[in-house]
């Protein structure tokens, strides 16, 4: 005889004996000030904003990496700091890290914007710290960094053309800087948040890279076509949300919960990755 855990009802990422009693989604610093007198210590989740993927004027920017997730008890705090999503633009070889998210002793950092020192390159994930160019952050657990690619607790972004690594927070695909040829971007990495997809520009046919699918969600789409219009890329699953898909050359946005930006190419809109969230529960 077997069972499956998922309709085992004694199988929950609840800590035991805990209830989820607040859910916090603005962005910035808060109060809180309504949590009962005599409980000293709360279990939280927090995760970081997701990075933004990149635009270039010729060719594809990269996906931007996924924000941090950490988890653990902590001391109550009367603020809590929600991190926000790094900002996707159409300027040139810039791209914008995601804000970090803290409730007492327990942070995560932000997704990494896309290396912008490589055109190629996609962003690292965030671990407790904001991932750097595409090197994810070191993570609550105190497993390692990581780049072009590799997996970690927070993965690297991916060189030219290839996918993010696979990870828990993991990082953006990469973009191609070529403008002929039949090209595909690299899709951010698989986990439980994703990273955003790499973009494409090129007078052939083009394919940007889709966003990295989550636990829980599903990442965006990159278009394809002939022609310098397309070849966004996808956004990356977010905690609490799926990646919006890519439209024509412009990047899709992280989903909610930390998803990495998808890259945009040839002048388009890079894609914003997603706000951060905190979760206590007692």
């Amino acid at each position: 005889m077997s069972a499956s855990i998922y309709s085992n009802s004694s199988f929950t990422d609840t800590p035991y004996g805990l209830k989820l009693q607040r859910t916090i989604t603005a962005t910035g610093t808060t109060s809180i000030t309504d949590i009962p007198a005599g409980i000293q210590r709360v279990y939280a989740i927090v995760i970081g904003g997701g990075g933004s993927g990149a635009s270039y004027t010729t060719g594809g920017g990269g996906g931007g990496g996924a924000g941090g997730y950490s988890a653990g008890w902590t001391y109550i705090s009367n603020t809590v700091t929600v991190g926000t999503g790094g900002t996707g633009t159409s300027t040139s070889g810039t791209s914008a890290n995601g804000g970090s998210s803290i409730y007492g002793m327990v942070m995560a950092g932000g997704g990494a914007g896309t290396d912008t020192s490589n055109q190629g390159r996609g962003g690292g994930a965030g671990g407790a710290v904001t991932g750097s160019g595409f090197t994810s952050g070191v993570s609550y657990t105190g497993a390692p960094t990581a780049s072009t690619g590799n997996i970690s607790y927070g993965s690297g972004g991916g060189a030219s053309g290839g996918a993010g690594g696979a990870g828990v927070s993991t990082g953006g695909g990469g973009g191609n800087a070529a403008v002929t040829g039949t090209l595909t971007g690299g899709a951010g990495g698989r986990g439980l948040i994703g990273g955003g997809g790499g973009a494409v520009g090129t007078a052939g046919t083009g394919t940007g890279g889709a966003g990295g699918t989550g636990d829980l969600y599903a990442g965006g789409t990159g278009t394809t076509g002939t022609g310098i219009t397309f070849g966004g890329g996808g956004g990356g699953a977010g905690y609490t949300g799926a990646g919006s898909n890519a439209s024509a050359n412009n990047g899709g946005n992280g989903g909610s919960g930390g998803g990495g930006g998808g890259g945009a190419s040839t002048g388009g809109t890079a894609g914003s990755g997603g706000n951060g969230v905190v979760y206590l529960y007692y």
